[in-house]
């Protein structure tokens, strides 16, 4: 299956959420510089071109305005990207997480990848934007991780963006392999935050991924409130057409010595973990849901 034209596909662009927590406001200037991407008609475009890969996801609205931070909400933890770090952006389609950040932090490097044949309309998106680069980085394949790193050179990974990108049962294996391999450090200070925008669209599909994921990164959600009108903490990102969440993940610690199984199927199933070759799952996900976070 190609997965961005499966079967049945019947998709058309989005627009900006309308969301009690997305409104802040007219579009300012960085999103204005992705109009080109964001426009109705450019997308619906590029998804007759590249299916899946070539419309903005609602996702990827949460993460341009985490990325961004407006002045009159503050968030918690509150991003930060100095002029060391460098981005990833996994499955970054049409590049629009990645290309925000970008335009948000100038002098920033920025790495979009996705697969080899959807490379050329994240080209397209990230001319002007010189410290973006496009590589190839198929989710499971070793060999582009590698080659990104081994081009990278000393330059430690300290940001994987992740927008919208658990929804096909059959990636699931292959994407956490990736973040595994993007995580493990080059050196003793590396500490990478995987920052995920996802969209719940079927739980029971989904939580598959989320189990065998949270064996091996931990996760903080994302809190936000507003600094002029007195509001409580929320977890940021909730409410509108379907639950919408924003959290940071890590590596844990221990998991540095674990043995990664080369199965996909004995990864899902936790094969490795904790340092055994035992099946087990992570119901952190489960329980992170289910928590009361507005303070």
């Amino acid at each position: 299956m190609n997965s961005n034209f499966p079967t049945g596909l019947a998709i058309f662009h989005s627009s900006y959420p309308s969301t009690s927590q997305f409104n802040f406001g007219s579009p300012d200037t960085h999103e204005e510089e992705l109009a080109d991407v964001l426009d109705p008609k450019a997308q619906d475009t590029a998804i007759a071109e590249y299916g899946i890969a070539g419309r903005v996801w609602e996702a990827a609205y949460a993460m341009m305005i985490y990325v961004r931070h407006p002045d009159s909400y503050e968030f918690d933890p509150c991003f930060s990207f100095g002029t060391e770090d460098i981005a990833v952006e996994l499955g970054a389609g049409s590049g629009v997480a990645g290309l925000a950040l970008a335009a948000a932090y100038p002098h920033s490097r920025v790495v979009l990848t996705d697969l080899p044949e959807v490379c050329p309309l994240l080209r397209t998106n990230a001319r002007g934007y010189a410290g973006v680069w496009v590589r190839p980085l198929v989710w499971g394949c070793a060999a582009h991780a590698q080659a990104l790193r081994d081009e990278l050179g000393p330059v430690t990974i300290s940001h994987i963006i992740c927008s919208d990108l658990v929804y096909f049962p059959e990636l699931f294996a292959p994407l956490l392999r990736s973040l595994l391999h993007l995580t493990t450090p080059t050196s003793p200070m590396a500490d990478a935050q995987v920052i995920i925008s996802y969209k719940i669209r079927s739980l029971s599909k989904e939580t598959a991924f989320w189990s065998a994921f949270g064996l091996w990164f931990t996760l903080e959600p994302v809190l936000v409130r507003s600094r002029f009108e007195g509001r409580r903490w929320e977890r940021f990102g909730t409410g509108g057409d379907g639950e919408l969440i924003i959290f940071i993940a890590r590596r844990r610690p221990e998991s540095f010595s674990w043995t990664v199984p080369e199965d996909d199927m004995a990864l899902s199933e936790g094969v490795g973990a904790r340092g055994t070759l035992e099946k087990k799952s992570d119901e952190g996900f489960e329980m992170f849901l289910l928590m009361n976070v507005e303070i």
